[in-house]
């Protein structure tokens, strides 16, 4: 599952070593880190995502949980201040915006 933050974009999955824990991914380092600050990142790995981590599920939802109660912004896109973070997701935005009218001209 992906997780767009305003300073960070991650990938949760399964661990498939133990199922009460994620295997949480990051293309950039700062992003896991912005993130995780406390945890030890695993670097490499010949894998599509550089940077991971492990997490108990309990602890990663208590992450998100945290996260969305303290939104206070009104626009997300505007409150990613790292500029390429912002590129991605207005890119982003573009794609699924295309994805919604294509289903209105179906």
């Amino acid at each position: 599952m992906w997780f767009c933050f305003n300073d960070g974009f991650v990938s949760a999955v399964q661990d498939r070593n133990n199922a009460n824990r994620l295997v949480v991914r990051a293309r950039r380092l700062q992003d896991i880190e912005n993130i995780f600050p406390d945890k030890n990142i695993i670097v490499g790995g010949s894998t599509d995502y550089n940077y991971r981590v492990f997490v108990d599920k309990t602890e990663f939802a208590e992450m998100v949980m945290d996260r969305i109660s303290n939104i206070n912004y009104d626009n997300f896109k505007n409150s990613t201040h790292d500029p390429d973070l912002h590129n991605l997701y207005g890119n982003f935005w573009s794609l699924h915006y295309r994805y919604q009218l294509k289903e209105n001209t179906d």
